[in-house]
């Protein structure tokens, strides 16, 4: 089973909303992955986020490029941006989407 996570071992229940680029040669691209109202930021979990992990039987991809979002001083949503920077790292991380989309519901619409 795919399950994104912001500290190992704990998994995420939001399921986010996920924005892909792509350069058109396929060399690079980037998926933004925006949380709204995450598990990760109630009570005292924020202090223990080390990165995001997206984890299923292949094993797991790691980015450490993520930022809260407050209003009024209070949490409100977390943004992770993961960096691909091949065709290979692309097509492993489409088969985790696969994975996780499938498990969660999610669709993939072309722009």
């Amino acid at each position: 089973m795919a399950q994104i996570q912001f500290s190992r071992g704990i998994d995420e229940d939001v399921v986010p909303d996920v924005s892909l680029t792509r350069a058109r040669d396929g060399s690079n691209g980037k998926a933004i992955f925006y949380f709204q109202n995450p598990k990760a930021l109630s009570g005292s979990s924020t202090e223990s986020i080390t990165g995001m992990y997206l984890v299923d039987e292949e094993g797991e991809l790691v980015t450490r490029e993520v930022n809260a979002k407050f209003i009024n001083g209070q949490p409100d949503a977390l943004e992770a941006t993961y960096v691909i920077k091949s065709a290979a790292e692309w097509d492993r991380f489409m088969r985790f989407m696969q994975r996780y989309g499938e498990d969660h519901g999610l669709e993939f619409n072309k722009a």
